[in-house]
């Protein structure tokens, strides 16, 4: 079936306390390529949710311990971007628009073929990808700010001439500002190279970046974090 070549893996939360159910979504999803968290009740799903990201959340409104509609709200007020696809036997129609009304971007009535909530759920990771591409395609940070289409970057309005290694260093940088990253990790994500302690290939490169990002300009955006690594963060 068309909807198996989705070659995309999608981590995927799933909030069912009925457990033939939830074995049931689980054993589909994960047969379909995806890593998927089961979770029983309210509580272990506001817990995953503060802890991990996921791409997609399916969530049953009929929960043992608070409503599916309680842990939507807790979802919005942190994250207004995860699609939420809920699950439910109540199936009037005030039940379905207040799931929507509180930020549901589907609703799916029980019972359900495996393949409508897969189809679904593939539909929610493709539309909510291409908006946050389209939401990404710039970024700033302070009044430095990139473009990934165009390969463009300015800081203050003044246009700042990168090479390609160069802006991809950036790039990671901008798309997690305040995130340290290591030496290793710098090294993997940019140059795609295990390792190596006697290289300084990054060390020149943090360089490069300085003397374009930084020189004649405040504040200063890229630190090193001594014994930890880089970050682009302003510094109290």
């Amino acid at each position: 079936m068309e909807l198996f070549l989705y070659l995309v893996v999608m981590n995927i939360l799933l909030v069912e306390d009925e457990e033939n159910i939830s074995r049931f979504i689980q054993q589909g999803l994960s047969e379909a390529g995806n890593n998927v968290t089961p979770v029983f009740n309210g509580e272990s799903a506001t817990k995953s949710i503060k802890k991990s990201k996921f791409d997609v959340i399916v969530l049953d409104i009929m929960l043992p311990d608070m409503s599916g509609y309680d842990i939507l709200k807790i979802v919005r007020s942190q994250d207004k971007f995860t699609p939420v696809l809920m699950l439910s036997a109540l199936s009037t129609s005030n039940n379905i628009v207040k799931g929507l009304s509180d930020g549901a971007d589907d609703y799916l009535v029980k019972p359900f073929k495996f393949e409508e909530l897969l189809a679904r759920i593939i539909a929610l990771h493709r539309r909510t990808g291409l908006q946050n591409k389209a939401e990404q395609a710039e970024i700033e940070f302070k009044d430095l700010k990139i473009n990934f289409e165009s390969k463009q970057v300015w800081r203050n309005n003044q246009i700042i001439k990168l090479t390609a290694r160069e802006f991809k260093l950036l790039q990671l940088f901008m798309e997690n500002p305040n995130k340290v990253f290591s030496k290793e990790e710098l090294l993997d994500r940019v140059w795609g190279l295990n390792f190596d302690p006697n290289t300084n290939i990054v060390e020149v490169y943090i360089n490069y970046l300085r003397n374009k990002i930084d020189k004649g300009f405040e504040p200063k955006l890229i630190h090193t974090v001594i014994g930890m690594g880089y970050a682009l963060r302003v510094n109290a």
